[in-house]
């Protein structure tokens, strides 16, 4: 039997801000998946009485639903700018080392700050 070398694996490659911003978009797509569970629950709930409607608003208010929905929000901003970017990207724009770090530190530092504001909106301020 021939002995061939193996392929690198994922431990040979020290991770890049492009590769970890790859596997982030993905998981975030899966997140917001599970996450809109919760919302056709909110929604049928809602539909179902004020006694059903009252347990949903429970959950949502606990702060473990808290977290989940301030994790909720993160996942909106960064899974919408990360597409944006890679939309642009299927353009043609951006595709050089330097701009697409620079577009990938954009994104997470524009899905914090969206985050920190909206949830301020929605736990302690104008809304």
């Amino acid at each position: 039997m021939l002995e061939r070398p193996l392929s690198p694996h994922l431990q040979v490659y020290k991770p890049q801000l492009t590769s970890v911003l790859s596997i982030t978009h993905r998981a975030s797509g899966v997140f917001l998946s599970a996450g809109a569970v919760f919302v056709v629950y909110w929604l049928y709930a809602l539909s179902q009485g004020p006694q059903a409607f009252a347990t949903a608003q429970a959950l949502a208010g606990h702060w473990i639903g808290k977290l989940i929905g301030l994790a909720l929000i993160f996942s909106v901003f960064f899974h919408l700018l990360n597409g944006i970017r890679h939309l642009l990207w299927d353009a043609g724009w951006g595709l050089e080392l330097k701009p697409a770090y620079r577009s990938g530190w954009a994104v997470v530092v524009l899905s914090v700050i969206a985050t920190a504001y909206f949830a301020w909106l929605m736990f302690g301020g104008g809304i």
